[in-house]
């Protein structure tokens, strides 16, 4: 047997193969929002939504959710299902008159180790939800809270912003606000993302030996 050829093709085979969706979250979570939004060429950008406190960022793949506007039956839904490391992602029709989530489905979340919620709609308790850390971006917040009703939808595509969500598609979020990574396009954007990255900060670099 060709030993030296059977390490060759493994080799080849290890730097070939698909990273996984935890690899490709824990670097994207390290670039801004911007720099990957320009990496698919600046589309699959939500900047109608913004953090509920400051400092909030965020990554992880997307468990959506569509619900009636000013309704989160399917948001407690959601938390039953959507497992450690996810981003609720939720259409909720771009209402701003009622509160989606608040401090309570904020505290559970953080304790069922989910990466947080993207909310096409309106949020409340922001102080609260910041005390506990966990990243809520939204439309708006108001104090006024929600119906439970339904009807609802769980891991379907959804819009959110304008910006369609798949189940598994990766959500990346910062002051800047929402970036939108398809699961499938997640390696070529990480890659030219990093380029991006590493070529500002070349810039920066070399605008401040300028300025000395």
């Amino acid at each position: 047997m060709d030993t030296t050829r059977k390490a060759g093709d493994t080799m080849q085979a290890e730097q070939t193969s698909p990273l996984s969706t935890a690899e490709l979250v824990r670097r994207l979570a390290a670039i801004p929002a911007a720099n990957i939004g320009d990496a698919q060429e600046r589309i699959g950008v939500a900047s109608a939504l913004s953090p509920s406190w400051a400092g909030a960022r965020l990554a992880g793949p997307a468990y959506t959710v569509w619900t009636r506007p000013g309704d989160n039956l399917y948001i407690h839904k959601a938390l039953d299902e959507a497992q450690p490391g996810d981003v609720i992602v939720v259409n909720g029709g771009g209402d701003q008159s009622r509160a989606l989530i608040g401090d309570m489905i904020g505290l559970r979340a953080k304790n069922q180790g989910l990466a947080g919620f993207v909310i096409d709609g309106a949020v409340r308790d922001a102080d609260a939800l910041a005390d506990c850390g966990l990243p809520v971006f939204a439309r708006s917040v108001t104090p006024a809270g929600p119906y439970k009703f339904g009807p609802g939808r769980l891991q379907l595509p959804v819009a959110i912003d304008g910006v369609v969500v798949s189940p598994g598609d990766i959500v990346v979020a910062d002051a800047d606000g929402v970036v939108v990574v398809r699961r499938e396009e997640a390696e070529q954007v990480l890659a030219e993302a990093e380029k991006i990255e590493a070529r500002e900060a070349a810039k920066r670099i070399a605008f401040e030996g300028a300025a000395v």
